[in-house]
């Protein structure tokens, strides 16, 4: 394995889900994949996944970690909300050069490049940017207590919720939410769970809502039309208005479509890139910025 290479740039998007890790120069390109990277729900073990991303980064890239946390790095992580964040990360993160940023600028730049628009992303959490002029206005991403509203984590947390409301009787009997109580073990089994559950755990009962909701569920549909109306009354309070792009990214974003206002719905258009593409892209412009 060789100590050196013509790496340029290196790029970081972490997220509560995966964490995903790029380097790219001399017309070559690798990119490798660990567990989740949420520094605000746990910073040590977002820490470990990135050391061991760039182990597994290196061994792809035929180079020595030593060579890789010498060019310049940008680093996109799901919780960055505090300069107290960000100078831990510079005092745990190996790198001789990186910009630390939270993960919705990387996302906002993989969707859409350059050109104006917005980004509604609903992953394990969420959050809304927009564009314009290249002006950036970013919204949500406050994590599980205070936000990640039409997140998987939210639609997880509203089919328990409201399953067990069904089980109290006070919203209209449903036999998708009592299933759903009945294959976590009963109530107890669900608080059990609801009481020490993560965001990712949670997230893994968004696709059975998403499903129930194709077969024409009502409950699970209100669900999803509550995330849709969220979403979409704050990227037009962000500024998005109609001729604009905009984009779902997310693993439950697309799942919001058929249930926006017919404008939004309109201007839909795939994403450019993903959000890895874009934190190489503004680890570039570090380095252009150095020339």
């Amino acid at each position: 394995m060789r100590d050196s290479l013509d790496i340029a740039v290196l790029a970081i998007d972490g997220g509560g889900s995966r964490c995903r890790l790029a380097c790219a120069g001399a017309g070559r390109e690798s990119r490798v994949e660990t567990g989740p990277a949420n520094v605000y729900s746990d910073f040590d073990g977002a820490v470990a996944r990135i050391r061991d991303g760039l182990s597994k980064l290196a061994a792809e890239a035929g180079v020595e970690v030593a060579a890789l946390v010498r060019v310049p790095a940008f680093v996109g992580l799901a919780g960055v909300c505090s300069d107290a964040t960000t100078a831990k990360l510079h005092h745990a993160l190996p790198f001789e050069r990186m910009l630390i940023e939270d993960d919705r600028p990387a996302a906002l730049r993989g969707a859409l490049g350059h050109a104006d628009g917005a980004v509604i992303h609903c992953g394990t959490g969420s959050f809304l940017a927009f564009q314009k002029d290249g002006e950036t206005r970013l919204a949500g991403g406050w994590g599980a207590v205070l936000g990640d509203e039409a997140s998987a984590r939210w639609i997880g947390w509203m089919a328990l919720n409201h399953a067990l409301r069904v089980t109290d009787g006070t919203l209209p009997a449903n036999v998708w939410a009592r299933a759903l109580v009945d294959d976590m073990g009963g109530v107890d089994a669900v608080l059990q769970f609801a009481s020490s559950a993560t965001p990712a755990d949670f997230g893994t009962i968004a696709p059975r809502v998403t499903e129930a909701a194709t077969e024409g569920d009502p409950l699970a549909l209100s669900i999803l039309e509550r995330g849709a109306d969220h979403v979409a009354r704050a990227v037009q309070a962000l500024g998005w208005s109609e001729g604009m792009a905009l984009c779902l990214t997310g693993g439950v974003a697309p799942f919001y479509r058929d249930h926006l206002p017919q404008a939004l719905a309109d201007a839909l258009q795939e994403p450019e890139g993903a959000p890895l593409d874009g934190a190489l892209s503004l680890a570039r412009e570090m380095v252009h910025d150095d020339r």
